[in-house]
């Protein structure tokens, strides 16, 4: 059989897709189906049949497994891919950013992203030339317990006989993608393959909804809407339920 043959048999093989995507797609395709059912009745209704669902995936780390995630790192071989994990974690967690805008964090004012000024306690998630989009990157205050890595982390980078100019770098260049050093260091921290870097995003609205945290103060601080952080991490907060808990069972 000729190579031309071969790549064009190659081309029609179905692309493959996951069981959440397939749930997805027919879920959409259903109520479709009942959407035109429901003003054209249909003789006879077809089934769509959904794949079963996936186990539910936590939806938030503890303070002890980021923790084991951090000193996984420090038993690489590779120190430069520790290096760059552990800022992406630390990061992550105590700022909520979203991992694209994280790799793209500088030192100084660019083009390309956001940028970390140290000396003025904020971070400009965007770059000089970026617009917003609906994914919203607004600057935010430096946390403390994030103030001393970033000031170190500089230090470091910027004495350099070659200035760095990534906050998150390998060998002195941006990191585009840590697939390799997060499953390394997930696995050797006792983590699911179900954790992925996204959960980092979803630790940090956790932990400031555990702590109390005035809702749009957080939904500022981590670029989402009160309503999606009220209505995913809502029950988080203290004072979730609390007037109505407080009334279940009362006499009038």
């Amino acid at each position: 059989m000729s190579q031309p043959i071969r790549q064009a048999k190659k081309a029609e093989e179905p692309k493959k897709v996951s069981a959440e995507t397939a749930r997805r797609e027919l879920t959409v395709l259903r109520a479709a189906i009942n959407a035109y059912h429901a003003e054209t009745p249909l003789e006879a209704l077809p089934v769509v049949t959904l794949p079963k669902a996936s186990e539910a995936r936590p939806d938030w780390l503890r303070r002890d497994q980021v923790a084991k995630l951090i000193r996984a790192t420090r038993k690489f071989d590779d120190k430069e891919a520790a290096r760059a994990l552990q800022r992406f974690i630390l990061l992550g967690v105590y700022t909520g950013t979203r991992s694209g805008a994280l790799r793209r964090l500088g030192w100084l004012p660019n083009t390309l992203g956001g940028h970390i000024d140290v000396d003025a306690g904020v971070i400009h998630r965007r770059g000089d030339d970026e617009e917003e989009t609906k994914k919203r990157r607004p600057t935010v205050r430096i946390p403390q317990r994030l103030a001393g890595f970033l000031e170190r982390w500089r230090k470091q980078d910027m004495e350099k006989e070659k200035p760095i100019a990534y906050v998150i770098h390998y060998r002195g260049s941006p990191v585009d993608k840590q697939r390799k050093a997060w499953a390394s260091a997930r696995d050797a921290a006792g983590l699911g393959k179900e954790i992925t870097p996204h959960i980092l995003r979803h630790t940090a609205a956790s932990w400031l909804m555990l702590a109390g945290a005035d809702i749009w103060d957080v939904a500022n601080y981590l670029g989402m809407s009160p309503k999606m952080l009220e209505d995913v991490y809502g029950h988080h907060h203290p004072d979730f339920q609390k007037d109505v808990a407080s009334k279940v069972g009362k006499r009038r």
